[in-house]
This record gives C-alpha cells, sequence and structure tokens, in this order.
C-alpha cells in the first residue's frame, strides 16, 4: 500500500483526467475491435493468437479472482481513497488486475506475432501505460498488477508456438479450442449453477456476467473455426479503403448484436427460465463471434476485389506527396513529375 499512498499525494486533476483516459484501454471493447482487426484485416492468424490469448486469460483472470478473494485497496485500507470516477467500474475482487491481464495479453501477443520495431515500441509503452494507471487510479495494488502482467506473458508464451506457423495452427488450434471450452464451460457451471458460498454479490454477479460471456465467445470459436478451416477460408486482402468498408460495416454488425440483441434475447430466454440475463448474454457472445468468424467473412471476396477509382486516385496522389517529401527530407532533389505532386502509374 506505501505505493498506492505515494501516488495518491501526487495526484492532480490533469493526471487524473489522463490516466482515467489511459486506463479504458484495458476494457472489453478495446481487445474485441483489436481482435477483429487484425482477424479481418491483417493476418488471420495473429487475430485467432490475440483472441485466444485474451479469452483465456480472462478465464485465468476470473478463476485466480474468485479463489483468492483479495478486495479492493480501499476496501482493504479505508484510509485510502481511490480516483472517484475510476470506482464505479472497478466490480469484482481485486486480485489480479483484470485491465491489466487484458491489455498485456492482447499487446503482448501483438508484439510475439508481429515483428515491426515501431509496433513492438507502442505494444510496450500502452501496456506500461494501463498497468500504472490502475494503481494511479487506487482500483489495484502493485500485487495486482505484477501477477496479471505474469500470467499474460505466460500465456502469450506458450500459446506463441500454437500460432507461428500454418502448420502449428491448424495442428494445435482444434485442441486449444476444445480445452478452452471446457474450462470456460466449468467456470460458468461454477458461478452460476454451484453459487459458491463465501463471495459477496457484487464479486459472484461480475464472475457470472464474465463467465457467461467467455463461455459464449469459446463455444462460437468451436463452431467457427472449423467452418473457418474447411468452408469459407477466407483472406484478408483488399485494398485500403476496402478494408476500411469492411471493418466499419462488420463492427456496426457486431456492435447490432451486442446492444440491440440484449433485450430481444432475455425476452425470449425468459419464457423458459427465471434467470435469463446470463442464458442470454452466453448467447449473444456466441452469436457475435459466430458473426465475426464465419457470417461476415462470406463478404469478403467482395471486399478483396472492389475498385473505387477515385479513391485509387487519391491513395496515389497522397503517397506521391508522402514520396515527395521523404525525398527532399533526405536530401535529393525531386524530379520534375514529383515537385508537381504527380506519382508513378502502377
Amino acid at each position: 500500500m506505501e505505493f498506492l499512498y505515494f501516488l495518491e499525494g501526487i495526484r492532480n486533476p490533469v493526471f487524473d483526467f489522463i490516466f482515467s483516459l489511459i486506463t479504458h484501454l484495458g476494457e472489453e471493447t478495446l481487445f474485441l475491435v483489436l481482435a477483429i482487426f487484425v482477424f479481418w484485416c491483417v493476418d488471420k492468424r495473429g487475430g485467432y493468437y490475440v483472441l485466444m490469448t485474451g479469452l483465456i486469460g480472462t478465464v485465468v483472470n476470473q478463476w485466480l479472482k474468485l479463489a483468492f478473494r483479495i478486495p479492493r485497496p480501499w476496501v482493504i485500507d479505508p484510509s485510502f481513497s481511490a480516483v472517484e470516477s475510476a470506482i464505479p467500474e472497478a466490480t469484482g475482487y481485486s486480485f489480479p488486475s483484470g485491465h491489466t491481464q487484458n491489455i498485456a495479453g492482447t499487446f503482448g501477443s501483438i508484439f510475439a506475432f508481429f515483428k515491426r520495431k515501431g509496433l513492438r515500441i507502442a505494444a510496450i509503452v500502452i501496456i506500461i501505460l494501463v498497468a500504472f494507471s490502475r494503481m494511479y487510479l487506487g482500483v489495484h495494488t502493485p500485487l495486482d498488477v505484477g501477477v496479471s502482467l505474469l500470467v499474460a506473458f505466460v500465456l502469450v508464451a506458450v500459446l506463441y508456438p500454437v500460432f507461428k506457423s500454418e502448420e502449428s495452427f491448424h495442428k494445435y488450434m482444434p485442441f486449444v479450442v476444445i480445452g478452452s471450452v471446457a474450462v470456460t464451460l466449468a467456470f460458468f457451471i461454477y458461478v452460476n449453477v454451484i453459487s459458491p458460498e463465501g463471495h459477496e454479490a457484487v464479486n459472484l454477479e461480475s464472475g457470472m456476467k464474465n463467465g457467461a460471456t467467455l463461455f459464449g465467445c469459446m463455444l462460437g470459436l468451436l463452431v467457427v473455426y472449423p467452418i473457418d478451416r474447411f468452408v469459407t477460408k477466407f483472406e484478408t486482402g483488399g485494398k485500403w479503403y476496402a478494408q476500411v468498408i469492411k471493418l466499419v460495416l462488420g463492427l456496426i454488425g457486431v456492435l447490432l448484436i451486442k446492444e440491440l440483441g440484449r433485450p430481444v434475447l432475455e425476452a425470449l430466454v425468459g419464457i423458459f427460465t427465471p434467470a435469463p440475463v446470463y442464458i442470454a448474454r452466453a448467447i449473444r457472445y456466441f452469436l457475435i463471434v459466430v458473426f465475426a468468424g464465419a457470417v461476415w467473412p462470406l463478404s469478403f471476396g467482395f471486399f478483396k476485389h472492389l475498385t473505387i477509382p477515385a479513391l485509387d486516385r487519391f491513395g496515389e496522389r497522397v503517397s506521391a506527396i508522402f514520396k515527395k517529401r521523404t525525398t527532399v527530407a533526405e536530401g535529393a532533389e525531386p524530379t520534375a513529375g514529383e515537385a508537381n505532386g504527380e506519382g508513378s502509374e502502377g
């Protein structure tokens, strides 16, 4: 707690605002968008890697929370105060940090899979900033954050051999998915059916919510992987504007299922059970994963060959301007065509 007291002493409105924004990077929404972006637009195998690292990490995180039952810092020490705006979202037990593990698993897998130096530096910086923000805001201790980082990096290292090549991916991915479904099913049953005693309602509710989310996602992957492997076999290629359109429209579809599907599914499930919320949540996330992995990729053949001449010309002009500026910065004389902003054809 000494370090948290030190951070409490240096807090000010500017830092409070900055780290309150930074900490949102560790939430579910960014993870979902990044995983989908990589999966649809960059590298399908890399997308699977980011997704599995994040989902398995969340399962481990939730098991540890319920196993150790460590309360938040301001509960442990009532004289300590967290940043007020961060408290409403700090639900469930404190140990380990879910935000930290989420961001470390997401960007840790991006760091391991993609070899670009700039991307790797950005990944490290983001992980450090989010981890620090959880302590600065007073919602986690250094132990919470440190264990989350350790768990995430271990998962990144353990799963990397599965995704490092197409051969290893297709050889081991079925076992990873089946094993993950079994573990998340066990967790889902534990928090929703067994309802373990000794947990405060808010902590158990957090576990039930996450258990439903994880089980739905993993069950969705159990359907998506064989469909992708043997049926759709989609490719991620396409021109830059086709990728943007594909991503935006696809994310709108995901958002519609995520938000509009909630009341519809809860009403339908409520016909058969008096407690529909968590079952409906599992179904909703199952549908999100199936849409993202099996339904929307059916359109990728169209996007791969989509051509819009006006946007092609715009891209060529931007490329020519960038090339001219780079040439001038390096001390070379631009050609007459470059000086007039003309680019080469092709």
